[in-house]
């Protein structure tokens, strides 16, 4: 049975103090009858002590928002999934939009971050997406499946049982500008059926697939409902307390 997963991409804000409050405040008003997990993905500065807080919350786990293709060395800044899981993380975040865009990382580059990661322990909430213009030339199939095979499919059974892949697309992200709940569902079945494809139907319905495109309190029940969205990865609405829980009640 898949979990539920709404996932909080703080991305690079809030200063220490923040951080603090935001996870408190959000651990005080979680709902006790609900089986959704929740994911705060913060600073890497700030991750063992967010990890220690919600240590007491079966449900509640904590991500890094990246982590380095290499385990260990001269690699002046980076953050490697060995620290990642030594500082008690339970996820890193792969692939994300912005990583592609602006540092360039490649598909070959996330092959070897996954590895990293899941050798160290760590579970991956995986990124794939399309442009509009990909959308717009009907392509937007392809890109995600290409997207898919070359960062994912290598894995055996017992790893891809470790990653949460969250489809976002990219003409959503941070426009304000939401996929309808059909676009969306009609994606996250085409992933569904491409894991059922590479690793069979058992592998597919067990595999949680997330929504990552401007979901907010507004639009997340919709989208929650569709049978194939099992959740969100939530950037600008999971830094409002209010607003992350509003969404984590929308199930």
């Amino acid at each position: 049975m898949r979990k539920n997963i709404v996932v909080g991409n703080w991305k690079m804000n809030l200063k220490r103090e923040e951080s603090l409050e935001l996870v408190s405040a959000v651990l005080s008003k979680l709902p006790e009858d609900k089986n959704t997990e929740v994911v705060f993905a913060p600073s890497f500065l700030y991750l063992y002590k967010i990890a220690k807080l919600c240590s007491d919350f079966e449900r509640v786990k904590v991500s890094a928002q990246n982590c380095s293709k290499e385990g260990k060395g001269a690699f002046t800044g980076e953050i490697s999934s060995e620290m990642i899981e030594s500082s008690n993380g339970d996820y890193v975040i792969i692939g994300h939009s912005e990583r592609r865009e602006f540092f360039k990382e490649t598909n070959a580059d996330l092959v070897q971050k996954i590895n990293m990661a899941l050798a160290n322990n760590l579970k991956v909430i995986f990124c794939c997406g399309e442009r509009l213009n990909q959308r717009e030339e009907s392509t937007h199939f392809d890109w995600v499946k290409q997207q898919i095979n070359e960062s994912l499919f290598h894995l055996s059974v017992a790893d891809f049982n470790n990653i949460v892949i969250a489809y976002e697309p990219i003409w959503a992200i941070g426009t304000g500008i939401t996929a309808t709940s059909e676009q969306a569902q009609e994606m996250h079945g085409f992933i569904r059926t491409i894991i059922s494809e590479k690793f069979g139907n058992e592998i597919a319905e067990n595999t949680s697939i997330l929504y990552g495109g401007s979901c907010n309190p507004n639009n997340a029940k919709d989208l929650f409902t569709q049978k194939d969205i099992d959740g969100g990865l939530i950037g600008g609405a999971s830094l409002n307390a209010d607003d992350f829980l509003a969404i984590i009640h929308s199930f």
